[in-house]
C-alpha cells in the first residue's frame, strides 16, 4: 500500500475507504510509553509549602525547552502577596489564583511589579528531586519567593522569559528593562514619582557560565528631526531559539509606525509627562491582547554567537516576503522562530501569495543562506486560498518544518498542524489527527518542536463543542509511522494519579482541611494539556494541569485564614468547597515499554467514577488561555495605523 494513503496532501481528499485502512494502521502501531517525572510529591501535604513543578512565590509554571543532557527550561507566572497574622511564623503559600485586588496592573502611577520569571530544571540536579525548577536570575531579577512586599527592594520590576537551551547550556529569550522613576509633578496627592522602564522587550543570551548578553535591536531612539534631542523609545527584539551552532534566531524592530511617531511627537511637545514617561504611558498594554500604542516594522533576525556563547556586535536581518513600496505606511511582519544545525531558519512573513498583491498573507516561511553571496533568501511555503494564514514552528537537521494553519472547517476557524519538506520533495502535509475517521476534523492543532528522528509534540483539543471553549492535550506525532497520539493516554496509570486496588484500577484521592475545620475529598487529577519540546531521546517538557483547591481572598486580596491557621476555602452557592486547575511544568520520559494494543488494554485506567458527586469541579473552561501563553513572546498585534 503506497505512503500516500497514510497522508492528507494540500489540494487532495482521502476516500473513505482510504481512510479506514488508515485508521487501522495507526491502531497498530506501537507508540512509547511515559512516565511524568517531576510531580511524584505534588499532592503531598508534608510538602505543601514547595510549589513543586513552578517556583515559590508564583502561581503557574511552563516547561519550555529541553536539551540532550537532561537539563530544561521554563516560565514561572503571577506573584501572590499574601497576608498572615503576627502570630505566624511565616507566610502560607497558596497554590491557587490571584484576586481581583492582587491582580497586576502596570501604570506609570505605581511601582512596576514583574509578573514572569525565568527557571531552569535538571534531571540530576537533586537525587531526590529531580527537574526541581531553580529560579535563574536575569537582568538583575530577584527570587520571586523572596519578595516582601513593604520592601521595594526585593519587588521584581523585570519580567523575564526563557524560550530555548541548546546541548551546549546556552538560553535564550526576552526581557525587560527595571524601573526607573521621576519626580512627580502631577495633581495626585501623595504621589512622589512617576514609574518607567527604558524598554520593554529585548533579546538576551545566557551562556553556560552565567554571562548575558542583550540583543540590541537595530532601533532604540527616535529623532523628530526639528533639532530636538533623540527620544528613547527601548526599541524590540526577541530571542525566540538557538540551535547547536550557536546561531539565535528570533525578530526585532527595525522602524517605528506612522502611528507611533505621531504618538511620540505628542510626547516631545506636550508638557502633561516628561518625554520618557509619556513614552512608557504609550508602551504599557492597554488591552488583554498585549496591545501597545508603539509598533514597529517587524523583521525576522539571527545573531551568531562566539565561541563563548555571547553574541557578536550585530546581527542580520531577514528578508520580508514581500517588497513594500517606498510610499507604504503598511506594517509588514516577519519573525523567525526556529533554525536547523544547516541554518535553514523557519518562521512567519507578511507576503503576496503567488505575487497577487489581492492576496496578502501572513504565512510560514523559511530562510536558506546563499553560501556564494552569504546572504539569507526567503522561501513562502505554499498554501491554497482556504487557508488564511500560517506559521512555521520549528525545523529538524533532516530539512522538515513544521507549522499549523488557519482555515475554516465546518464553520469555524481552526489552527490545523502541517509538515512540509524544505529539500522540495513533497507537499504540505496535514496527518491524521486521533479522531479522524472522514478527512480532515475540525480539532485545533499546533505543533511546538520536531525532533531528528520526525518525533512532533504539540497540543490538539480533544472535543467538538462548537460553541464554547475546548479542553487540549499535548500529543506526540511520529512523522515515519504516522503515528497520532495523545500523551495522555501513553502515561502510565501512576503517572495519571491511580493506584491499583484488587486488581483494578482506582483513581488516588486527596484529603484537605481548612481554617474552619472543613475537610475536602477530592480526586487527583493531572492532564497533559501542551508539549512545547522533544529531544532526541524522545524527552519531552511542557505544561501539565494539576487539580487543586481554590481558597477565598477578603476584599483587599488577603488570603482568608481561619482560626487553626489555615486558609479557608471558596465555597459554591451550596456551601460545597472548590477547586480549580493550575498549571505546572511536565517532564515526561519513556519507560521503555511500548504502548501496544495489549498494553493499552492493560492499562486502561479511565474509571466512571471520576467526581464526588458532592463536590462541584471547576476550573476546566478556562483552560483556554492557558495555551497560548508559552507564545506570549508574539502576542502583540501589528496593525495599519
Amino acid at each position: 500500500m503506497g505512503i500516500a494513503l497514510m497522508k492528507l496532501k494540500m489540494d487532495k481528499a482521502l476516500s473513505l475507504v482510504a481512510v479506514g485502512v488508515i485508521s487501522v494502521l495507526q491502531g497498530a502501531n506501537a507508540a512509547p510509553v511515559y512516565e511524568i517525572k517531576n510531580l511524584d510529591e505534588i499532592y503531598s501535604q508534608a510538602d505543601g509549602a514547595e510549589l513543586i513543578g513552578t517556583l515559590k512565590g508564583t502561581r503557574s509554571g511552563y516547561g519550555m525547552a529541553v536539551n540532550a543532557n537532561g537539563e530544561a527550561v521554563g516560565l514561572a507566572k503571577g506573584k501572590k502577596y499574601l497576608s498572615v497574622s503576627e502570630d505566624d511564623d511565616g507566610v502560607i503559600d497558596i497554590e491557587d489564583g490571584i484576586a481581583p485586588e492582587e491582580r497586576i496592573v502596570l501604570s506609570i502611577n505605581t511601582p512596576i511589579k514583574a509578573n514572569n520569571f525565568t527557571f531552569t530544571a535538571e534531571e540530576n540536579d537533586q537525587a531526590s528531586k529531580p527537574w526541581l525548577p531553580t529560579f535563574d536570575s536575569v537582568n538583575g531579577t530577584t527570587d520571586p519567593s523572596l519578595t516582601d512586599p513593604v520592601v521595594p527592594s526585593t519587588i521584581n520590576s523585570v519580567d523575564a522569559y526563557f524560550y530555548a537551551i541548546n546541548d551546549a547550556g546556552v538560553k535564550v529569550g526576552a526581557m525587560t528593562a527595571p524601573e526607573q522613576t521621576a519626580p512627580y509633578t502631577g495633581s495626585t496627592p501623595d504621589q512622589e514619582f512617576w514609574y518607567y522602564r527604558d524598554f520593554e522587550e529585548r533579546g538576551f543570551v545566557k551562556n553556560a557560565d552565567g554571562i548575558e548578553t542583550a540583543l540590541v535591536p537595530p532601533l532604540t531612539e527616535y529623532d523628530k528631526g526639528d533639532g530636538t534631542p533623540a527620544v528613547n523609545v527601548g526599541g524590540y527584539s526577541v530571542a525566540a531559539k538557538v540551535n547547536a551552532n550557536g546561531l539565535v534566531v528570533g525578530f526585532v524592530g527595525t522602524e517605528l509606525s506612522k502611528n507611533a511617531k505621531d504618538r511620540i511627537n505628542g510626547c516631545i511637545t506636550g508638557t502633561s509627562y516628561p518625554v520618557d514617561v509619556c513614552v512608557q504611558n504609550l508602551q504599557f498594554p492597554y488591552d488583554s491582547y498585549d496591545r501597545s500604542y508603539i509598533n514597529y516594522q517587524v523583521r525576522g533576525y539571527v545573531w551568531q554567537l562566539n565561541a563563548e556563547g555571547t553574541a557578536v556586535a550585530s546581527g542580520t536581518e531577514l528578508p520580508l516576503g514581500l517588497t513594500p513600496s517606498s510610499s507604504s505606511t503598511t506594517i509588514y511582519t516577519a519573525q523567525g522562530f526556529s533554525a536547523n544545525t544547516q541554518g535553514t531558519v523557519v518562521g512567519r512573513s507578511h507576503v503576496y501569495r503567488k505575487g497577487n498583491k489581492d492576496k496578502l498573507a501572513y504565512d510560514a516561511a523559511y530562510w536558506t543562506k546563499n553560501e556564494a553571496t552569504g546572504d539569507y533568501e526567503y522561501n513562502w511555503v505554499p498554501m491554497i486560498d482556504d487557508r488564511r494564514q500560517s506559521i512555521a514552528f520549528d525545523i529538524n537537521d533532516n530539512g522538515i518544518l513544521v507549522g499549523s494553519y488557519k482555515q475554516y472547517l465546518q464553520g469555524y476557524e481552526r489552527d490545523k498542524f502541517f509538515y512540509f519538506d524544505t529539500n522540495g520533495t513533497g507537499d504540505l502535509v496535514t496527518p491524521y489527527d486521533f479522531s479522524s475517521s472522514t478527512g480532515i476534523s475540525d480539532l485545533s492543532s499546533k505543533p511546538k518542536d520536531i525532533n531528528n528522528k520526525g518525533q512532533v509534540v504539540g497540543y490538539i483539543e480533544t472535543t467538538h463543542d462548537k460553541e464554547k471553549p475546548r479542553p487540549k492535550a499535548g500529543f506526540l506525532f511520529d512523522k515515519n509511522t504516522n503515528d497520532f497520539r495523545n500523551l495522555n493516554q501513553l502515561l502510565t496509570c501512576e503517572s495519571k494519579g491511580f493506584k491499583k486496588v484488587d486488581d483494578k484500577w482506582v483513581r488516588k484521592t486527596v484529603e484537605v482541611i481548612d481554617g474552619t475545620g472543613k475537610k475536602l475529598v477530592y480526586n487527583e487529577d493531572l492532564v497533559v494539556v501542551e508539549a512545547n519540546s522533544i529531544n532526541e531521546e524522545g524527552l519531552i517538557v511542557g505544561t501539565v494541569s494539576v487539580r487543586k483547591p481554590q481558597y477565598k481572598f477578603d476584599s483587599k486580596g488577603n488570603l482568608v485564614i481561619g482560626d487553626n491557621g489555615l486558609p479557608v476555602f471558596e465555597v459554591n452557592g451550596n456551601g460545597d468547597p472548590l477547586t480549580s486547575y493550575l498549571p505546572r511544568m511536565l517532564v515526561l520520559k519513556t519507560n521503555g515499554a511500548e504502548a501496544s494494543d495489549d498494553w493499552l488494554k492493560a492499562n486502561d485506567c479511565t474509571d466512571g467514577n471520576e467526581e464526588p458527586d458532592d463536590y462541584e469541579r471547576k476550573g476546566a473552561a478556562s483552560f483556554a488561555w492557558l495555551f497560548a501563553l508559552p507564545l506570549l513572546w508574539f502576542r502583540r498585534r501589528y496593525s495599519v495605523k
